[in-house]
Formats: C-alpha cells, structure tokens, sequence
C-alpha cells in the first residue's frame, strides 16, 4: 500500500519542482570548467558575435578565453601581474586588460590575442569601462583616478579622486559617471567631459561600496555595500538613497537588467540576489539563488540573457563558470 502511494506522490513531487526551478528568476544551464585555473578570479567581459567570454583570472596571472557556443576554455592569455579588469571593445577588435600589480593597461588583438601595446600607470589598473559615444576607454587605477583612453590605447585625460575607485558607471545621455569609492566612504560624481568631480554623496552607515549598477532611464543608480550587507538604491537627480534592501554579502558584481525590470547581485556568502523592480522607487528581493562560496564576481549580458559567475577552485573542485539563463 504505501509503495503504491509512492508511486502515486513521486511524479507529482517530480512536477513541482520542475515548476519551482521554472519560475526561477535565473536558471542553472551548465557550468564551464577550468582545471588547471587557480586562486582569485575577477571581472570578465564579452564578445556577443564571437560568443567568447574573457575572464579575469587574478590568482592564476592569466585571462582565459571561453567559446560559449562549444562551453569550453578555447584559449590563455599567460604572463599578466594579477589582472583585475578586461574589456573587450567590438568596434576595432581590442582586448584591454588592466593589472593591479604592475598598473598596467595591455591592448591585445581580440582575434589573435597577440599584444599590441603596453600603457603605464604606475598602481593598481583595476575596472575598465567604455563609452561607446565618444569610443572611449576609462579604468580605474591607483590610491585615486579615473584614466582616459582612445581605442587605440592613446592616453588621452584623468580626473583625480581622492580614494582608489571600484565599480563605475557612465551615463549615455550625459557626461556624467558614478564612481564608487569605498575608502572615503562615498560616491563621486564626475564630469568627464570637465575631468572634474561634481559632487559627492556620501553611504551613510553601509560601508564598502564596491559593486555598481545603473538604470539610466529611472535616474537610479543601485549601489550594493558589504557591512552590513544592503542594497540602495540611489535617485541620480538628488544624490539621496530612496531605498535599502537586505544583499547577499560579499558582493562584488551587480548588474540591472533593463528588460526584465531587475537587479542581480552576486557575492561571496554563496548566492545571488535577485531584486524585482516594481517601479524607480520601490524594490524586493524576490529570489535568492544558492551558488558556491567565494563566487562573487559575475557578469551579465542582455544580448544573450545569460548570468556568468565565476567560481574559484576550493579542494577537488575545479575553478569554473557557472551559466544561469535569465528566465522571463
């Protein structure tokens, strides 16, 4: 009899959880692994067309290069110092890789890898960003600036910050850029077009901001802090935080998903916090999806609907990137 029930019970518990991962927000597709990838890994990048992924991998002095479309590692770039930040750039075919131990900027061939050039910058080349307006290329670098360079890898301004900037955002529609500084415990404003800071506003009692996401057309900028571990959600126009929500800790990467109206942050603690956005004021969390502790950086691609997080070696397990579809 109570074999019978069994029967009876399985298939229907079988149904509810294809159901519940159904209405998941973001759904586990597969992982791409990297065996022989070791230690840290940060920011990565992507080449829509040619369905490449390229991965900061820190700890392992290397950016490796993933074919999307085959789910496999299809080459290396070997011989970095510790490279945080990478930028593929469509239009002329450029890879751009900033190093933190050297305070590098290295420009490479997007189809051969082969380097073509070498920018100083003395300290710690961290987030790279790219204004595609104006074909600009802006990293992050030092106990405090906001670099300028052409696609060419031509220095070209900076704009001095009094702190070392993490994450940054840059306007389309204005020359304004966001940029978190996490030691001085703010956000500056900056004027690219002036090289010149605006204002400031500053986190109140949540401190190390690190990751950043804009909604432009909202005039929302969601800002994700570590202690304590929060969301805020920032009007543009008056500097002043609208909102704060519970984060996942940890958090190093957060993006906004203009389409599908959410926010998707992703942190060390082991998990992602996805936050629905019901309008510019007024947001909840309305998943929070278990990965791997330690995965905290992420990156988010709205041309493929897809969340690739990275997620370092620990033990037996091998460094991998885990690709999550982003539902409807």
């Amino acid at each position: 009899m109570k074999r019978k029930m069994l029967f009876v019970i399985l298939p229907f518990l079988f149904a509810a959880l294809v159901k519940a991962q159904a209405n998941e927000p973001l759904k586990l597709e597969k992982a791409i692994q990297l065996p022989d990838v070791q230690g840290r890994i940060d920011h990565m990048s992507i080449d829509v067309k040619g369905q490449r992924l390229f991965v900061s991998a820190l700890g392992n002095n290397t950016v490796e290069v993933i074919d999307l479309k085959a789910g496999k590692r299809a080459n290396t770039i070997p011989g970095l110092k510790e490279p945080q930040g990478v930028l593929f750039v469509a239009n002329n075919d450029r890879l751009f890789v900033a190093s933190s131990k050297d305070g590098t900027v290295k420009m490479f061939d997007g189809t051969s890898l082969k380097l073509l050039k070498t920018i100083e910058y003395g300290d710690d080349a961290d987030n790279l960003r790219f204004d595609s307006n104006h074909q600009r290329v802006y990293v992050g670098y030092g106990d405090g600036a906001l670099a300028e360079l052409d696609t060419d890898g031509n220095k070209i301004a900076e704009t001095k910050l009094d702190a070392h900037p993490e994450s940054f955002q840059l306007e389309k529609n204005t020359p304004r850029i966001y940029v978190n500084l996490p030691k001085s415990r703010k956000i500056a404003v900056v004027d690219r077009d002036a090289h010149s800071i605006v204002t400031t506003w500053g986190t109140g009692t949540s401190l190390a901001n690190y990751a950043m996401a804009l909604d432009e057309a909202d005039h929302r900028l969601f800002v994700v802090t570590r202690y304590p571990a929060r969301l805020l959600v920032i009007d543009t126009g008056s500097g002043k935080i609208v909102q704060t929500l519970s984060a996942v800790g940890d958090c190093d990467d957060v993006f906004y998903d203009q389409s599908r109206k959410r926010i998707y942050a992703s942190g060390g603690e082991g998990a992602i916090s996805v936050f629905e956005q019901q309008d510019a004021d007024h947001y909840k969390e309305g998943s929070r999806i278990a990965t791997v502790k330690g995965a905290r950086t992420s990156f988010f691609s709205p041309d493929l609907g897809r969340l690739y997080l990275a997620a370092r070696r620990q033990g037996s397990s091998p460094a991998m990137i885990q690709v999550f579809e982003a539902s409807r």
